[in-house]
């Protein structure tokens, strides 16, 4: 309408009984970001701060190369910033070693589904993945086993989980997910908000607004790619870590 339209470019598609849990419900995973942990108090997040910092290809492949180990070479940028900054927000937090820490982060389920969702669904359309271990095995080991738990951590989002997580949430009555000793990162790099057009150009931002006002501070980071620069994509990661 914006755009002086008539219909969208992409007719949108209701159907929401496409994520509709199964009859009877039946959960044949575990969804360990729901587990009730109790809080030891043993994280300061009393001090949490915002800060930025930008990223190109150069920087991300010269940790490739370095920390990296052979088997994991097939891992992406997200597996890579993402082990990083939990290792490192959680070296500097200083928890219980003893203690379990998490990564939880948000992973599209479109094509995971069989068929998969039609490309004119809109909504939310994702489910939360989440790796563990103990703060003494993340501080002391090297990055490589960081980025392990977080590739596996996707790998283990399959159509089979999906379902299993839409049935464990309609069973548990939409139960909060618990952020006890957890870092969360957010991919929104090919979301497309650089495509959009509401009729006075695209945009030279989308991501999010404010990652760091929330009631329940936590060690968290958001992922957006910025214009290119120099030939190459430039990525700002914003992050809330302590001060």
């Amino acid at each position: 309408m914006a755009r002086g339209y008539c219909t969208p470019s992409i007719p949108p598609v209701w159907q929401r009984d496409l994520l509709s849990a199964r009859n009877p419900p039946k959960v044949t995973c575990k969804h360990h970001q729901f587990d009730e942990l109790l809080d030891t108090n043993d994280y300061p997040l009393q001090n949490m701060v915002p800060c930025s910092f930008f990223l190109d290809s150069t920087e991300v492949n010269a940790v490739h190369r370095k920390h990296v180990p052979s088997h994991l070479n097939q891992c992406s940028t997200f597996d890579i910033l993402t082990a990083c900054i939990w290792r490192c927000s959680t070296i500097a937090l200083k928890p219980n070693l003893e203690s379990q820490v998490r990564v939880i982060f948000p992973v599209n389920v479109r094509a995971k589904l069989s068929p998969s969702l039609p490309t004119e669904y809109y909504g939310n359309a994702f489910v939360f993945a989440v790796a563990i271990t103990m703060a003494r095995k993340l501080c002391e080991n090297p990055l490589g086993y960081a980025i392990e738990l977080v590739k596996t951590a996707k790998a283990n989002v399959t159509m089979e989980y999906v379902r299993s997580y839409i049935d464990f949430v309609v069973i548990k009555d939409k139960p909060d997910i618990n952020w006890v000793r957890c870092y969360s990162p957010t991919d929104v790099t090919h979301v497309g908000f650089e495509e959009v057009d509401f009729g006075w150009g695209k945009a030279i931002y989308g991501g999010l607004g404010n990652l760091w006002n929330r009631p329940n501070p936590m060690p968290a980071s958001s992922y957006t790619c910025l214009a290119m620069v120099k030939g190459r994509m430039a990525l700002w990661c914003q992050s809330c870590s302590q001060k």
